[in-house]
């Protein structure tokens, strides 16, 4: 029996929401650093494995939505970034792929975890709280242009 998704579209607009930046100018600084060093740790994230991506660039977006218009609408309309965030803002929508995606990464880290000599306590933990990051990112709706991918697929 399928999983019932979401039927709210994700945004599509290449629009981002409104900016509405910190009237603190030391607080803008520390939001735009922020932003960057996230955006860093998630392009470092596509490369590698257990490093997450999508977790960083969200945090990246809604940094920037507090100070920087300018980067904050670069990220909204980002080939890779701006489905994310397009996503997360219409409901917290997760794409199956990335998803899978997660799923994939985190089981490599689980197998190099078991390989690695480290105290049992740590192993447990750690693909302990992965488990517990893949049920909760499971149970996220995924967008409805998934929906219609999987009914219709490519030929």
């Amino acid at each position: 029996m399928p999983e019932p998704r979401a039927s709210v579209p994700p945004l599509h607009g290449n629009t981002p929401p409104a900016y509405c930046p910190i009237r603190s100018p030391l607080l803008r600084w520390l939001l735009l650093l922020g932003a960057v060093a996230s955006l860093c740790m998630g392009i470092v994230g596509i490369f590698v494995p257990g490093l997450p991506t999508t977790v960083f660039i969200l945090i990246a977006g809604a940094c920037a939505a507090r100070s920087s218009e300018r980067l904050h609408g670069w990220l909204w309309r980002h080939r890779l970034f701006g489905g994310m965030l397009r996503n997360w803002a219409a409901g917290g929508f997760v794409s199956r792929r990335a998803k899978w995606s997660a799923t994939a990464t985190m089981a490599v880290c689980a197998l190099i975890m078991l390989a690695v000599p480290a105290p049992v306590w740590a192993k447990a933990l750690s693909i302990g709280c992965m488990a517990c990051v893949l049920a909760w990112l499971w149970c996220r709706p995924e967008p409805a242009s998934d929906e219609a991918q999987a009914r219709n697929p490519k030929k």
